[in-house]
């Protein structure tokens, strides 16, 4: 089990807690000078490369680390960033700390692979909240708006499963759940409903009409 969380959780309280109980951590660490101080080697390393080539340039570093007052000494991961075009404002340092040991994942992979992926996630908790309504929680009382949110959560699993299952290798397959609502869910038809069938009849115009067929073909499978 591995939490990961941004700089405010990095916290001596929540660490012990949970190294006692064999829960890995991966967490941002806010900036200060001693830590900028302790990558300068990396960062003009990076400020060369990013100045020769004109590309942002990035070293990694991987050190054991202690606050002065706060919490003990733990595994620190840095990334020595430099942004040509800015001036002295080009370094874009970023740490993060974890009880993850060197020898599975090395600096890079860690940063780049395992904590970056949080923005993805940032991603799915933004659709969530901006395609599906997950923020309307203005409702007079804490059941009304738990129920909201138990709507919103369960539309983002139905929809995720039509992405995973009906919508695979097609041009809806990474498609957000807004632009799901708005070009596979959302189209004018005419419904006919007899006693053996309900037709949906699309006009022959409609641009994802293939992908409405192929989908509710999968699905019926």
């Amino acid at each position: 089990m591995l939490l990961r969380a941004d700089s405010g959780f990095a916290r001596e309280s929540l660490m012990a807690w949970c190294e006692a109980n064999k829960v890995d951590y991966l967490f941002g660490l806010a900036r200060n000078s001693r830590l900028v101080e302790r990558i300068h080697v990396e960062l003009a390393w990076a400020e060369d490369e990013a100045e020769r080539t004109g590309q942002s340039a990035r070293r990694f570093a991987d050190f054991r680390w202690t606050t002065r007052g706060s919490w003990s000494r733990r595994r620190v991961v840095a990334k020595a960033e430099w942004m040509p075009g800015r001036g002295e404002n080009g370094a874009n340092p970023r740490f993060v700390v974890t009880s993850l040991p060197a020898k599975d994942l090395d600096a890079r992979t860690l940063y780049e692979r395992l904590y970056c992926a949080r923005g993805d996630m940032e991603n799915r908790i933004k659709e969530c909240q901006l395609d599906l309504f997950a923020d309307r929680t203005s409702a007079a009382t804490m059941r009304a708006n738990q129920l909201r949110l138990w709507f919103a959560s369960m539309a983002y699993v139905l929809l995720a499963a039509l992405r995973r299952i009906a919508l695979a290798h097609t041009r809806l397959a990474k498609a957000t759940c807004g632009t799901l609502r708005l070009k596979l869910l959302k189209i004018g038809a005419q419904v006919t409903v007899t006693v053996r069938r309900i037709r949906v009849a699309m006009a022959s115009a409609c641009p994802y009409a293939d992908v409405f067929a192929l989908a509710h073909t999968r699905l019926c499978r």
